[in-house]
């Protein structure tokens, strides 16, 4: 699941990182990746939403990096409803294992390369 065509977005020099770390089960299928697009769209929707760079591999592992302006931002993004409800069935359905960490980013700095396939497309 990839969210944005480049990863060298540009953000404020500090801002806050949320890294959710996950491994799916098997079985987690459509619903699940319904409910994926839902919580970025929804996320979007938010006050200090930034971005989000997402990543999945064949064993299911994920990790998904969304970007926000300041703390107050995490924190409210944290409490918004439906985002909890997805959490809570991500627990009981999705997941055999997860982990969040929110972090501050003091600088962060990053660049799309010349004749490259991607810069080239």
């Amino acid at each position: 699941m990839s969210d944005s065509s480049h990863i060298a977005e540009t953000y404020p020099e500090s801002h806050y990182a949320v890294i959710f770390t996950s491994k799916r089960l098997d079985d987690s299928g459509v619903e699940y990746e319904r409910a994926a697009e839902r919580m970025i769209q929804l996320a979007a929707e938010q006050d200090g939403f930034l971005g989000v760079d997402s990543v999945r591999d064949r064993d299911r592992i994920g990790i998904t990096v969304s970007y926000w302006r300041d703390a107050a931002a995490v924190r409210a993004w944290h409490d918004v409803a439906e985002h909890r409800n997805v959490q809570e069935i991500g627990r009981r359905l999705w997941y055999t294992e997860f982990a969040v960490r929110v972090c501050r980013v003091e600088r962060s700095y990053s660049s799309v390369l010349p004749d490259t396939p991607e810069s080239s497309g």
